[in-house]
């Protein structure tokens, strides 16, 4: 049977196809003219800009780090250019040390090199490349990049580099720059200045480098450069110049530090000068000192361990961090209480027979069969000590500790540098809060005596004690210490003074700081330093002292010969001149060094000469030579004490101790 098409249904069911078909395309244009209109109209602007930030990419332009110098203009820390090989450890394929083993063929990479980059990838948890070598030759850097291809994420980068020209000299007041580690990174982060950071790798860790951070670093400048679809830069577009770091002038005088640090030799010890009218520092010294140049690129472990390890403590900043038992050189002051407050005349008088009795204990003086008659003028050039254990038993341990805190004994001088310590200047008070077992909080009367010759709990820094100095001999006008003396605009060159006006005044008799100049200057004439200063070209104010290490039994006798060399008492001496218009204050300590007047006071000496008279060790015309100094000792720097901040549940051995003979100081 023939079956017939249906012509009318099937041109129905094309049309219904092609009218699909067509919605279909409809709805797809639709769709399409609909997005079109989304990111050409709506959504315009967002990826307009977009696309410029992909075409545009900003480059930070790190500033020049600025400079510091001397007061004389000599430069103590700068910046250079050279090449470094960096490695970025994310794009290395393959096990690192094999790479590292390649890439000594071609550039030499020392055992050394090696140690300081393992260091420096362990501190580091960035994606930023991380120096190999650094000062790379021209001819090293020719080398490498003829064989680039083989060592992917592995380039040769120009930086600026910080370099400490004088190596050890003055480290601790420069202090150093090292890599921003994850520590200063979070640090950053957090603060305001995050921005002016970008592109950055170094930052103070140290000294001055650290506390005036903000204006050595200056402000990172950026320039847009135009990137091609493959990461190519095609073009600069535009640059925004960075603003170099300001410069720093120290008050230091750096040959002065010289001439101190070759004085101290290897022996261990501090000295702080500071001009008394300004509070400029002259010379901050710390012994032994450490080369700064080994931080500014991570230092390696090994030198790190001979550092940290050392017996000798360098990286310790003694003259603010090393706290000690003042010794003899608190007498002037405790002779200016005695005035001040009424307790003694000049002309008061005591006959020394060599010791002060004591609720049974007996306190010696330093000479057997003690001085004979003794005055207050006497008691400063003989340092006796049988005066001042009378003294202080009369003033009382409150007294003492109100008239010495507004010469910043037990406070925080304000110099800037961080990490200042505050010393230990006693009071009952403090003894009670300090102590947690009741016995060991009361105030006994031995604790008193032992305050009149700088022993007992006193304990000070070389800064306070030279910074108290400097106030007495400016009669009482306390000047804050600072190392800073002027910020030089990185750009306008214009100066800035940072020495501050007066701090405040300490309301004293001008013939009372007279006399204790006067008695001072006895020192030097005919006291316990007259030897050293004998032929001095200029007159000069002094007082010695000794600081005891360890403490002597009730019937011992004082003999260096059965200590050790750590234990052996610690050499002060403290100074101004010239005596009419000071304009230099000094405080030497020598650790262990023994007699003030055979370790410390030759120090001073040297000092004084250059800075007043331009003299050097062996110049000739120089005055005859001092005592000769004690061999080198080996002992750690003395523990800061407890200090009104902290609470102990034990004694402490600078307590009086029934049966205990306190032997004195020892000149």
């Amino acid at each position: 049977m023939t079956e017939f098409k249906n012509t009318e249904r099937e041109l129905r069911n094309f049309r219904l196809r092609i009218s699909a078909a067509i919605a279909f395309v409809l709805i797809c244009f639709g769709l399409l003219c609909a997005r079109f209109i989304w990111l050409q109209v709506v959504r315009h602007d967002a990826y307009a800009a977009q696309a410029e930030d992909n075409r545009i990419s900003l480059v930070p332009v790190v500033p020049n780090r600025g400079l510091i110098m001397d007061r004389n203009g000599v430069i103590l820390a700068r910046n250079y250019s050279a090449y470094t090989l960096e490695i970025t450890r994310s794009k290395i394929r393959g096990d690192l040390e094999s790479v590292i083993d390649d890439l000594a063929q071609v550039v030499s990479i020392t055992p050394k090199d090696r140690r300081r980059f393992k260091k420096l990838l362990e501190d580091s948890k960035s994606f930023a490349s991380l120096p190999i070598r650094t000062r790379l030759t021209d001819e090293e850097v020719a080398r490498f990049t003829a064989q680039r291809y083989r060592f992917p994420g592995i380039d040769v980068q120009a930086r600026l580099f910080r370099q400490y020209p004088l190596g050890e000299v003055a480290a601790h007041v420069i202090g150093y720059i090292g890599r921003i580690n994850q520590k200063d990174a979070d640090r950053i982060d957090d603060s305001d200045d995050a921005a002016n950071y970008k592109g950055t790798s170094y930052i103070g860790k140290d000294g001055l480098e650290k506390s005036y951070e903000k204006q050595l670093h200056g402000t990172t400048g950026y320039e847009e450069i135009e990137i091609a679809a493959s990461g190519r830069a095609v073009r600069s577009m535009s640059h925004v110049s960075a603003t170099p770091g300001d410069n720093l002038i120290l008050s230091i005088d750096i040959e002065l530090q010289k001439v101190v640090e070759e004085a101290f030799g290897n022996r261990r010890g501090a000295l702080v000068a500071i001009d008394p009218s300004t509070g400029d520092v002259l010379a901050y010294v710390s012994q032994p000192s450490f080369d700064p140049n080994l931080f500014v690129e991570g230092i390696d472990q090994q030198s790190w361990d001979e550092l940290n390890n050392s017996p000798d403590h360098p990286l310790i900043n003694r003259p603010m961090s090393g706290s000690y038992a003042p010794g003899s050189t608190y007498k002037p002051f405790m002779a200016l209480a005695a005035l001040e407050l009424g307790k003694r005349t000049p002309a008061s008088a005591i006959n020394d027979i060599g010791y002060f009795m004591l609720g049974g204990h007996r306190f010696r003086d330093d000479v057997p069969g003690g001085h004979g008659r003794v005055d207050l003028y006497k008691s400063i050039v003989v340092s006796c000590d049988t005066y001042y254990y009378m003294l202080a038993n009369d003033l009382g341990p409150d007294t003492i500790h109100d008239f010495m805190k507004p010469f910043g004994f037990g406070q925080l001088t304000g110099i800037d540098l961080e990490h200042e310590q505050r010393g230990l200047l006693p009071s009952t008070d403090w003894k009670r809060r300090y102590y947690k077992r009741p016995a060991a909080q009361k105030w006994v009367g031995g604790d008193t005596i032992s305050l009149g010759i700088g022993q007992g709990f006193n304990s000070f820094t070389p800064l306070q004690m030279a910074h108290a100095v400097a106030t007495l001999v400016n009669d009482g006008i306390v000047m804050k210490p600072h190392l800073v003396k002027i910020i030089e605009d990185g750009v306008t060159r214009q100066h800035t003074e940072t020495v501050p006006k007066e701090s405040s005044r300490i309301p004293l008799k001008q013939e009372n700081i007279d006399f204790i100049k006067k008695a001072m200057v006895g020192v030097t004439r005919e006291g316990t330093a007259a030897r050293v200063f004998a032929g001095a070209g200029y007159e000069s104010g002094g007082k010695t002292g000794t600081a005891q290490v360890v403490s002597i039994k009730q019937g011992e006798k004082f003999d260096a010969k059965k200590l050790t060399a750590r234990q052996l008492d610690h050499a002060w001496y403290t100074a101004f001149a010239p005596v009419d218009k000071p304009r230099i204050a000094l405080a030497v300590i020598v650790e262990n060094g023994g007699f003030g007047a055979a370790a410390a006071a030759p120090i001073a000496r040297k000092a004084l000469d250059f800075y007043l008279l331009g003299k050097r060790p062996g110049d000739s015309g120089k005055a005859a030579p001092a005592a000769a100094a004690p061999a080198p000792v080996e002992e750690d720097i003395t523990p800061s004490p407890p200090t009104d901040d902290t609470k102990s549940s034990e004694g402490s051995e600078n307590s009086y101790k029934p049966g205990e003979e306190t032997p004195g100081n020892r000149e």
